[in-house]
């Protein structure tokens, strides 16, 4: 089964609409300097586990309450057993909520494919064309590409979420996101905490203001049916 590094037991954030927890998978496939989960993606290991049968009897013990999970990382789609995983979660009657970067489209695809998620939220970290720079690693773009339309052609309720690093990202960047997502339901634009970020630099950046915030999801509004807000 998976290791579960963390346990957010009540997230309403996370699975909006619902009342719902967090678990929080350990491990990355990418280096955003931007991160604030640091630990949880470069050194998992350091991290222990939060053991299975607590957290089924977690689950158990919040029956006829508990609504759904947010499955988050790190990525999530590395976990290997993620599929069964998940499974253990829906033969309790929850709805899940999955949270990726989108790296891994035929994990997501199975997932999907096999009724084990109600809902994907997808990390857009950047225009295509600059995933590399962004995500400090060796990302296949076509990968991101697909697993966007896998998500859009899903028939799930979904959203794709950018978090906004001044210097990382700016109005072009989210223009040129906009281009390439255009017509999808939901984008949400993330602001950037300094808060114990992978790369200690962007610890000293400063976050954009509110107003600058709200330009930059100004620029997205004609590319998506809806655009929100999130952070500020």
């Amino acid at each position: 089964m998976v290791a579960v590094k963390g346990l957010e037991k009540f997230a309403p954030k996370d699975f909006p609409g619902f009342i719902a927890s967090t678990v929080f998978l350990g491990g990355c496939n990418f280096r955003c300097p931007y991160c604030h989960n640091a630990e949880l993606v470069l050194r998992p290991e350091r991290l222990a586990d939060i053991p299975m049968d607590f957290f089924l009897a977690y689950l158990d013990s919040r029956k006829g309450w508990l609504e759904g999970i947010c499955v988050t990382g790190g990525e999530p789609l590395l976990a290997e057993e993620i599929e069964s995983f998940l499974t253990v979660i829906k033969q309790r009657g929850l709805l899940i909520k999955l949270d990726t970067n989108g790296s891994r489209p035929d994990r997501l695809e199975l997932l999907l494919e096999a009724n084990l998620v109600d809902r994907v939220a997808m990390d857009i970290k950047a225009p295509l064309e600059r995933y590399r720079e962004v995500t400090g690693s060796k990302v296949d773009a076509k990968a991101i590409d697909r697993s966007a339309s896998i998500v859009r052609d899903s028939g799930l309720p979904y959203l794709f979420r950018t978090t906004v690093v001044p210097g990382l990202i700016g109005v072009e960047d989210i223009h040129t996101i906009g281009r390439w997502l255009e017509g999808a339901d939901v984008f949400q634009v993330q602001q950037f905490s300094p808060v114990g970020t992978l790369d200690a630099e962007y610890g000293r950046i400063r976050p954009y203001g509110r107003d600058e915030v709200k330009r930059l999801a100004d620029a997205a509004r004609p590319f998506f049916k809806e655009v929100l807000i999130e952070g500020i």
